[in-house]
Order: C-alpha cells, then structure tokens, then sequence
C-alpha cells in the first residue's frame, strides 16, 4: 500500500489505482470503522436531519425528531452506512455501506502544489479534465473556482481562481 501523505504527486496521475492507496493509514476499500475515531471532528450521516458546523464551532446534530445527538452518535451511524468523517487534520473520508470510498485532501497539505501560480499551470500539471464545471462570482462574474472531473482514476481537482491555488483534491466515490 502507498500512503497517499506521503506522495502527494500521486494526486495528478490518470493512472493511479486507488485500490493501492492509504491516506492516514486508511487503505482506500477499508472499513469505516479504520478510520481513527480520536481524529474525527465532525461527521455527517443520515440519522441527522439538522446539522451546524463551521471553522472554530463545535458540530451540532439533531435527528428527525428534534432530538440532540452526539458526535460519536453521528460517526456510529455514519461508519454503520453512509456520510462523511472529517479530521482536524484536513482530511476527509467519504463512507458508503460501512466502506471508505472517498479521499479528500485540502488546507495547508496542499501546499505541496503551491508552485502552480496560474491555472494553465494548474492544468499541466492535472492533465485534461474529462469535465469542467465553474464558480462565478454573484451575478455571473468571474470565475471564481474551477472543478476539473476525471474519470480514470475517479479524481476531482480544484482551482481557486482567487487565491491562484490547489484547494481541494477528491479520489474516489464522491460525484453523485
């Protein structure tokens, strides 16, 4: 297995087998539950119906029914099915049927990509997309961020045109 953390590069390869990776020691195909539960900061799965959450906020969840549920509630149901868990540390890993099918990296990791200063730069590196979709600013600005979809390996990358910077890299089951 090739940790993911480690080799930051793999993320622009078109032939990388996701099978072979682990990110945080969690093998991608792992169970859910191999995700470190001291790690995780916030979750979402589908027992909450109410969910708050934001930088420097403690999460917030409540079910159908109004009731108050914990973190560790969310992660149960969510490492039980389906949802999100999401670390301190930037990372995040996508959950369906109890199984870690996604990898997201953003914040300061990717850093590792800050000598790409322009998109065109940022499109070299990445390759060609197989889709392009755009943030504009309110009223049909500019372009505020590109999101570049492959289909070989499942990646998402994308570009914030503001900040000239990689802000997110998704592998994996995450395009719904």
């Amino acid at each position: 297995m090739i940790e993911l953390l480690d080799n930051l590069d793999l993320l622009t390869r078109r032939d990388l087998d996701l099978t072979t990776l682990t990110m945080g020691g969690v093998a991608f195909g792992a169970p859910a539950a191999d995700v470190p539960r001291g790690l995780i900061v916030d979750a979402t799965a589908p027992v909450v119906a109410r969910r708050r959450s934001g930088d420097d906020i403690e999460p917030e969840f409540e079910d159908r029914g109004g009731r108050v549920l914990t973190l560790a509630q969310v992660v149960d149901d969510a490492v039980r099915s389906k949802g999100f868990l999401y670390t301190a540390d930037d990372l995040t890993y996508r959950i369906r049927s109890g199984r870690v099918v996604g990898f997201a990296i953003y914040g300061p990791r990717l850093a590792h990509f800050s000598g790409l200063s322009s998109y065109q730069e940022f499109r070299a590196a990445f390759g060609t997309p197989d889709r392009v979709e755009t943030d504009e600013e309110p009223g049909g600005g500019e372009h505020t961020a590109y999101w570049h979809h492959y289909s070989d390996p499942r990646r998402c990358a994308r570009w914030d045109a503001g900040s000239h910077r990689v802000s997110l890299v998704n592998l994996g089951e995450f395009d719904d």
